[in-house]
């Protein structure tokens, strides 16, 4: 298996895919037949009224007010809670297909098990309601980063295998109320980089960590992010099995997993670094996708893991392995790995020095000062990989966005043809992976798909939410909120109305010139643009 990925992985090297969209035209209608087009949120960064019709408060809510989050809150956030209909609106004259969104598990069952609150069971009713009567395919997260702080005060939420029971119970109440209407579902949202920046590194809830790897008031760098890991997987499984057995053939829906996935590349074409980057895939990816294709970890992983790894039993193995109907990734760009011995050498040794390498960031033709880059390449190329290592399971890119990060005011302007470039690149990227060429041409021809078995794109994010590293100063949103009106108003971006063209069957090319609308004009008007 080693020798193999190694093998593939030096392809890459050879092969040059870094150009293979640059010159694509495409259109919505060159994606493959019941392909799905959306874009999303999550329920802390979107919904506020944090406090009001019995939902309680969540992890989320506890690290924002330690003052983690650059001092936001999601006390307001967006106000989606009251202003559904309004934003399912926009979602109309933007030409969504599907929208994805997390319930908040602390609004559906305030003390993490138990009573259900009927307030939050209407309000989620309402939104899925609104979603259907208006042609949008609500696409639903189970989990996303936001443990009801009662379960952490109990017994410290992730950590303890008693959150396998509580979230399949919390689960089978989401499954029996909405799967009439939801086909879609996603149980823990990116799980290993939850388990990583909340268990390791510290810098997500549950902000737990230890010397010298971060500064957490409690936990273990050492051994929590691979317990908190087994057990998100184990509870995935759980909640997955019971939707099969008892749920799927009756209500017809999908049950998937969702990772964090970068793309990684050499920093050079040492031996060192090319065999670094695989062992990276398989710490950042592997540690999880590998259990759930193959029912274990990766070797690498459980190898210099040691006992700080709990294993799977032959039963659980058996539940795990397989337990999705397909993959959800969210990616937003790659970045060079070199090699790092010294790491390996440390007495003591968290998630990251047992990988044993250094990211680096690498930097598009073009970049921004406020932005994060835009590498499509890398998409095709990450799901090249799991065409070629995975078994090419069925994907949905649950999240994908470009990241204005200000110092200042957020979003001054509604130009932001920053991001119009990256959701082109990655979007055409994206064609090329499902069309299975390196050029592209010969399957546009004759129209096969014969590569990636990507089934859907979400972009990140509909609006502009609060953020989990920067709160309020960055933005990923195709709509800008006007945090400064009593009504946090909503305006479109020069990425809504792109988007809306190309939903609506605009002719793109990956590489033309961005015409700039520098008014607050509705999305329904974008192609007077």
């Amino acid at each position: 298996m080693v020798k193999g990925r190694l093998w593939f992985f030096s392809l890459f090297l050879v092969l040059n895919l870094a150009a293979t969209f640059s010159s694509l035209k495409f259109s919505r209608d060159d994606f493959p037949p019941n392909f799905i087009f959306g874009s999303g949120t999550s329920a802390y960064q979107v919904e506020g009224a944090a406090f009001q019709d019995g939902r309680t408060p969540s992890i989320w809510d506890t690290f924002v007010r330690a003052g983690l989050s650059h001092g936001a809150t999601g006390d307001i956030a967006c106000d989606q809670y009251h202003k559904y209909k309004e934003d399912v609106k926009l979602m109309v004259e933007t030409g969504l297909e599907g929208y994805r969104f997390s319930i908040s598990w602390s609004r559906l069952i305030p003390n993490g098990r138990g009573l259900v609150n009927p307030k939050g069971l209407t309000y989620y009713n309402n939104l899925i309601n609104e979603l259907i009567n208006h042609g949008i395919q609500p696409h639903v997260s189970l989990f996303h980063g936001d443990t009801p702080q009662a379960l952490e005060d109990e017994y410290e939420g992730w950590i303890s295998r008693r959150i396998v029971k509580d979230f399949t119970e919390y689960a089978d109440v989401c499954f029996r109320e909405f799967g009439d209407r939801v086909l879609y579902w996603s149980t823990i949202n990116e799980g290993n980089i939850f388990a990583f920046g909340g268990y390791d590194s510290g810098i997500a809830p549950p902000h737990r960590c230890s010397p010298p790897f971060g500064n957490c008031p409690k936990g273990n760098s050492s051994t929590e992010p691979y317990i908190a890991g087994h057990h998100i997987l184990l509870a995935h499984a759980s909640a997955a099995k019971l939707y099969r057995e008892k749920y799927q053939e009756k209500q017809h829906g999908l049950v998937g997993a969702n990772v964090y996935a970068y793309w990684f590349v050499p920093l050079t074409n040492k031996t060192e670094d090319t065999i670094a980057t695989q062992r990276a895939l398989d710490f950042y990816l592997g540690w999880f996708v590998d259990a759930l294709v193959f029912g274990d970890y990766p070797e690498i992983v459980k190898k210099r893991a040691g006992t700080r790894i709990p294993y799977f039993t032959e039963d659980e193995a058996k539940q795990v392995k397989g337990s999705f109907d397909f993959i959800g990734i969210n990616h937003y760009s790659s970045m060079y790995i070199k090699n790092n011995p010294m790491k390996q050498k440390m007495d003591n040794r968290n998630f990251a020095a047992d990988a044993a390498v250094d990211m680096i960031d690498i930097t598009d033709d073009d970049p921004a000062p406020d932005e994060l880059p835009g590498l499509p390449w890398g998409l095709q190329q990450l799901l090249e990989y799991f065409k070629q290592v995975f078994r090419n399971p069925p994907i949905y890119i649950h999240e994908n966005g470009l990241c204005v990060c200000q110092k200042t005011k957020r979003n001054t302007t509604l130009n932001d043809t920053g991001r119009v470039k990256y959701l082109k690149g990655y979007i055409g990227a994206l064609l090329n992976a499902i069309r299975g060429s390196i050029s592209g041409v010969l399957s546009e021809l004759i129209n096969e798909w014969n590569g990636s078995n990507a089934k859907g794109y979400f972009s990140w994010s509909f609006l502009d939410v609060l953020e989990l590293l920067f709160g309020w100063e960055s933005g990923y949103g195709l709509y800008y909120v006007d945090l400064d009106d009593l009504d946090l108003k909503r305006y479109p971006k020069l990425s809504a109305h792109w988007y809306s063209g190309f939903l609506k069957g605009d002719d793109i090319h990956s590489d033309e010139a961005i015409g700039i609308q520098k008014n607050k004009t509705p999305v329904s008007s974008v192609r007077s643009i």
